[in-house]
């Protein structure tokens, strides 16, 4: 199910109208209505402030329409909702687990592709991933870093930090961070 169609389900399911989403979340009720139509697709900070408004989290939303299933150990790859746009894939593995305690994602970057203009910063957490090809720029800080495949990297979320691919090849990482609601 698309961004737009599963959004309208769960703002239905949850009794709001678009203009009451949008006066709980601040993104504007025309934009709420564009992106319900898939006629935009919305950036993950702006799907995520929506969803505050509700309130529900990044991973209930994408599995917001799956019966839930007792003891699921493994995650095929049709199993894993894609999170990234714009060049960048970040497929959350485990996104059904209740009360997860962290977020693990394979973050694949096409050739240019990057975490975005403006750095990451969250209040709290911690993240780390190893680059398994391509390579990749990472900003922590202010301190550039490039990355080959093999390379890893461990910091405190409350930095800035964004990731770009420099290579000509698509590059990917599998990363890991608490909390597990970013």
């Amino acid at each position: 199910m698309d961004t737009g169609s599963r959004l309208k389900l769960v703002r239905e399911s949850y009794k709001l109208s678009q203009r009451e989403l949008a006066r709980r979340s601040g993104v504007t009720n025309a934009t709420i209505s564009l992106i319900e139509q898939n006629r935009v697709s919305p950036s993950v900070s702006s799907l995520k402030k929506l969803l505050e408004g509700i309130p529900m989290s990044l991973a209930d939303f994408f599995t917001f329409d799956q019966p839930p299933r007792e003891h699921q150990y493994v995650f095929r790859a049709n199993e894993q909702p894609d999170l990234g746009r714009h060049g960048l894939r970040l497929l959350l593995i485990g996104a059904s687990v209740p009360s997860r305690q962290m977020r693990l994602l394979r973050e694949q970057y096409a050739p240019g592709a990057s975490s975005g203009e403006e750095p990451i910063v969250h209040a709290e957490g911690e993240e780390c991933g190893l680059v398994t090809r391509g390579t990749v720029e990472l900003t922590v800080d202010g301190q550039v870093s490039v990355l080959g495949a093999g390379d890893g990297y461990y910091f405190p979320t409350t930095l800035p930090h964004k990731f770009r691919n420099i290579g000509a090849d698509e590059a990917e990482i599998i990363s890991a961070n608490t909390p597990a609601n970013f």
